[in-house]
């Protein structure tokens, strides 16, 4: 009687644990950098609940808060925000959480939302200024 070979050769063995470790070599730094960006998306949403509050100030009062409490803003501390301020001239400042349980390093940095007044009296918003200093690759597209 002839015997069949069973099972795999260690060469294949070797190949797939190969292929395997390359795919996570690929995956894993996607991976980190996607839960970089949702944590700072948890900034940008502290940031723009503020902006509302400066807006409605802006429409009312025809001027920008001179103070935190005058904004309407909250600065409650979360996992991921160390603090909220806003400037005299409307700018809100989101600083990130860092350590254990928070934003890793790589990613830490200061989250800035600049209004800027239009000719029709209206606010536009930007996050690309100066007070940004999260790195580019985990901020949101419209701030890249």
């Amino acid at each position: 009687m002839k015997r069949l070979p069973q099972g795999f050769t260690l060469i294949e063995l070797m190949i797939v644990v190969a292929i395997v470790a390359i795919l996570a070599a690929i995956a894993l730094p996607a991976y980190q950098d996607y839960t970089r960006r949702a944590q700072i998306s948890e900034l940008t949403l502290a940031a723009d609940g503020c902006k509302n509050s400066v807006a409605e100030y802006w429409q009312s009062q025809s001027g920008f808060p001179q103070t935190f409490e005058a904004s309407g803003c909250s600065d409650q501390s979360t996992k991921y925000v160390e603090s909220l301020t806003v400037k005299n001239d409307g700018s809100i400042i989101v600083v990130a959480k860092v350590g254990p349980g928070a934003i890793d390093a790589a990613a830490a940095g200061n989250f800035a939302l600049e209004p800027s007044v239009t000719g029709t009296g209206h606010l536009n918003w930007n996050c690309k200024g100066a007070g940004t200093t999260i790195p580019k690759k985990y901020l949101p597209a419209p701030c890249r």
